[in-house]
């Protein structure tokens, strides 16, 4: 598929994709500006491989999604910084039409910048350069040419600064054993890992070769400086095989719990109120996607296990188990509130002392949890 053809409509992957970026690009945003009215007078968003700005049926693709989300905001239309670019001129004209017919665009302190290049070393070195304002920065490359650890690393390490990475299964799974593309893997996952990766990918199957490329690219971007990184699948139109990987990166616990919540609302399915984030069943041996797929029936036994002995709130407890697994923050409350009824751990303030909501006493953040000992 061309990219001429990828933008004649608005397949449903994308307008997942374009929701996913611009329902958390309006949080963060929210929450940046109110965390940092006396840090940061500016926050950006920027989009490195933006295309058209619309499909040929008319659809709004995620750069106007993300303007048009400002535009209805008066503290985002005084701060937002937007930076967009396309390779290719024709395609960065249009998009800069298609900005400037925007409905309230003029209303914007600072307009939308459209450049058109080649995304390599060079902007790396400049993002490297600089203290960036607190910046989301999506990448969506048409395959992989141009996203590099040193980029998605040169953004991450100023505050505030969140990646979200669209990355073609399509095009990365056979572009690993093809030396004519060897320095671009090498930049995506690091030259040592990539090397270790194709030799493992020899004795994999189909599905362990996905398995173990989206592990691995979660653990590089770790590396990178992504303390928190949550991957969502998307399949192709028949629900057969797995097309793209939107990958969140953040410092930040809150990015991590926004982009959560985000992306479970746009899983196809849910398990026991369990979002699926779309991944199929995954093993042990792939550890960040075999816990996306723990059940809820398992988190009971899991919290009893793992802080046995130990007395924290339900805050600590759903910012330190939550990372790497698909439960929300209602999935720990509702199992806490089980585990209390059921005289297996004990609530401070106790269920009776606190506030009722349909029969049942809620389970607040700040409620303290006391676990028994091993063998109590």
């Amino acid at each position: 598929m061309s990219t001429d053809e990828f933008f004649e409509e608005a397949r449903a992957q994308s307008i997942a994709k374009t929701t996913i970026v611009s329902k958390y690009f309006w949080v963060w945003a929210k929450v940046i500006t109110f965390a940092g009215k006396k840090r940061a007078e500016r926050i950006a968003y920027i989009d490195l491989f933006a295309g058209p700005g619309r499909y040929q049926d008319g659809t709004a693709s995620t750069p106007l999604r993300v303007l048009q989300t400002a535009i209805k905001d008066s503290g985002l239309r005084e701060r937002l910084v937007s930076v967009f670019n396309d390779k290719d001129n024709k395609t960065a004209q249009t998009l800069e039409d298609a900005i400037a017919s925007l409905p309230g665009v003029d209303t914007l302190r600072y307009r939308p910048k459209v450049y058109h290049g080649e995304v390599g070393e060079e902007i790396t070195r400049l993002f490297e350069g600089i203290h960036l304002v607190p910046t989301l920065l999506f990448v969506d490359p048409w395959g992989y040419k141009g996203v590099s650890l040193a980029l998605i690393g040169s953004v991450l390490k100023d505050w505030g600064c969140d990646c979200i990475v669209f990355f073609n299964y399509n095009r990365i799974n056979p572009g690993l054993n093809n030396p004519a593309v060897k320095d671009h893997m090498d930049a995506l996952f690091g030259e040592d890992r990539a090397n270790r990766l194709r030799q493992r990918l020899t004795l994999l199957d189909s599905k362990e070769r996905q398995l173990a490329i989206v592990e691995e690219i979660c653990d590089a971007l770790r590396e990178a400086g992504g303390k928190y990184v949550l991957p969502f699948c998307f399949k192709n139109e028949r629900g057969s095989r797995t097309s793209h990987h939107l990958v969140f990166v953040s410092k930040n616990f809150k990015g991590y719990e926004i982009m959560k919540d985000v992306m479970a609302r746009e899983s196809s399915s849910a398990t026991q109120g369990v979002p699926t984030f779309s991944y199929n069943p995954a093993d042990a041996r792939y550890p960040t996607l075999f816990e996306l797929w723990r059940p809820l029936d398992e988190l009971a036994g899991t919290l009893l296990d793992e802080f046995a002995g130990k007395r924290l709130t339900m805050r600590h407890i759903y910012e330190q188990h939550s990372v790497g697994r698909p439960y929300l923050k209602k999935n720990y409350k509702e199992v806490l509130r089980k585990l209390e009824r059921d005289g297996k751990i004990k609530g401070d303030p106790p269920a009776e002392e606190r506030p009722r909501r349909k029969g049942e006493a809620t389970f607040a953040d700040g409620v303290w949890v006391t676990f028994p000992r091993r063998g109590k």
